[in-house]
């Protein structure tokens, strides 16, 4: 059986090796072009442009495409077979490896505790401080509704009635009719995936996941035992590539497909509503489940933005999107909410899965996530939200192009993270070492499938003013180890990336 989950076409990998050339060149001295074109490959894998199981074109048609010889085509394939970073086998083809025994981290950071937070700057967790005073507010809300709710016996698998109608009615005001029976209040949105990913797909079964993608999600898939097909994002916050997109559904057919449309974490590419359109149709076409993250949607951070609709709008009769949201990014990450807006019958199927997990979630929050919606204290703490992350991304752009400015990067319109290619070095590398000198940041391949994106690190919007400035000289210096080989030492893996 072939180990590829999706296919390369000749044309669109000559066209993303041609983009290799509008980057700054590392000497003067020409390779071969054998190693040239082998080296170009490897960049585009790691990078996670390319991805890990892609099956790449025959050597003929490759050689066509970028009007070289075959020869030259065969030898950088076995350059790469030689480097670990293909496989190939008698009638399958090859596709795309990384190299055995180099395990790369799949997990992510764990919450620096708050004692430790004096020492070590924290840029693990794409997460900010409470939204005062209506996380207080919202608290004194909910005790005071609460008395009626005590004389029941507490489990409401569904959610509590008053807060499923009060989504609905949040989905009707964006244009998206809804009626409570399309919504299940989840225990965060971790738990509104993982209840997804078990009723839909099964051990063994194929999900579509950007390529890069939040880590925390790659990895409650993997350990579902999902087989994860990467589908790389379009160059810059260009949202997605849809070519990519339509060739994966099209030829992985897999059961799910999940993705971040609004404000991705970790790119903060914003997707265009012509995306969002095609996306739906060709996961209808090819019997894909489309699984949208809303839970960065409310956190555009430019006054001019204009966002598109959201994805479910493209889907009127509900068969082929479910949409997931939660209280976590737009209000506190303390605050275990989430939920699902899908069809009636899967709501129904979602729920009667619950009986067997969680039962149901807390009533104090749900009640206090009620509190703020009915009350306006939601829009309100919104704004404080986007005010903070604003001020702090502009606080940490400005030093970080000061402090390390051959590090490349876009600036998102929204969301809560920089997704930065560091300048040829390695990222697992600077993530170790700049924990040596103080400051927590998650390496690229967690947010890739199988080592992609070594060359990245993602910063979230966390800090502002002096610590961000503080937190790009520790960064600077961590970088000034890596290149010096003065950092040499083993990786640590950690379990939780938010």
């Amino acid at each position: 059986m072939a180990q590829w989950t999706s296919a390369m076409g000749s044309t669109q990998l000559a066209r993303l090796l041609a983009s290799q050339q509008d980057r700054p060149g590392t000497g003067s001295r020409r390779p071969p072009a054998y190693r040239a074109l082998a080296d170009g490959i490897r960049l585009l894998v790691l990078e996670g442009r390319v991805p890990v199981a892609a099956r790449l074109p025959a050597e003929r048609e490759l050689a066509v495409a970028l009007a070289v010889s075959r020869t030259t085509v065969a030898a950088a394939y076995e350059a790469l077979r030689t480097e670990g970073f293909l496989e190939s086998r008698r009638g399958a083809g090859s596709w795309t490896a990384v190299p055995a025994g180099n395990p790369l981290p799949a997990r992510g950071l764990e919450p620096l505790p708050p004692e430790a937070l004096g020492s070590m700057i924290d840029l693990g967790c794409a997460a900010l401080p409470a939204p005062e005073p209506w996380l207080t507010r919202s608290v004194q809300g909910a005790l005071e509704a609460l008395p009626p709710y005590a004389h029941t016996h507490g489990d409401y698998p569904a959610g509590l009635p008053a807060l499923r109608e009060m989504l609905a009615e949040r989905y009707t005001a964006r244009g998206i009719p809804t009626m409570p029976e399309q919504i299940m209040v989840t225990t965060g949105a971790m738990g509104a995936i993982d209840a997804i990913c078990h009723l839909f797909a099964g051990r063994g079964e194929r999900i579509a996941v950007e390529s890069p993608s939040y880590a925390n999600i790659l990895q409650l898939m993997r350990e579902a035992g999902a087989r994860l097909v990467p589908v790389a994002m379009a160059e810059g916050l260009r949202g997605w590539d849809m070519d990519r997109w339509r060739q994966v559904l099209r030829d992985a057919a897999p059961r799910l497909a999940y993705v971040v449309a609004d404000f991705h974490n970790p790119t903060g590419a914003l997707a265009t509503e012509d995306q969002r359109r095609q996306l739906v149709e060709a996961a209808r076409s090819a019997g894909t489940v489309l699984v949208v993250d809303e839970t960065m949607s409310e956190l555009g951070l430019d006054p001019d933005l204009d966002v598109p609709r959201p994805v479910c709008g493209f889907d009127p009769a509900g068969s082929t999107v479910i949409t997931v949201g939660s209280a976590s990014k737009a209000f506190w990450a303390g605050m275990r909410i989430g939920w699902v807006r899908a069809a009636p019958d899967v709501i129904r199927s979602l729920v009667a899965a619950r009986a067997y997990a969680d039962l149901g979630t807390p009533v104090l929050e749900q009640l206090a996530v009620n509190w703020l919606l009915n009350t306006g204290g939601w829009q309100a703490a919104v704004d404080v939200r986007r005010a903070q992350a604003r001020e702090n991304r502009d606080a940490l752009v400005a030093a970080v192009r000061r402090e390390l400015p051959g590090w490349e990067f876009e600036v998102p319109k929204g969301g809560l993270t920089l997704w930065v290619r560091t300048g040829g070095l390695s990222g697992s590398r600077l993530a170790e070492v700049g924990e040596r000198v103080g400051v927590r940041v998650p390496s690229g391949p967690r947010f890739g499938v199988d080592g992609a994106f070594e060359g990245y690190v993602r910063l979230p919007f966390t800090v502002g003013g002096a610590v961000a400035d503080e937190a790009a000289v520790r960064l600077a210096a961590a970088a000034r180890l890596v290149e010096t080989g003065a950092g040499a030492g083993t990786q640590v893996a950690h379990p939780f990336v938010a």
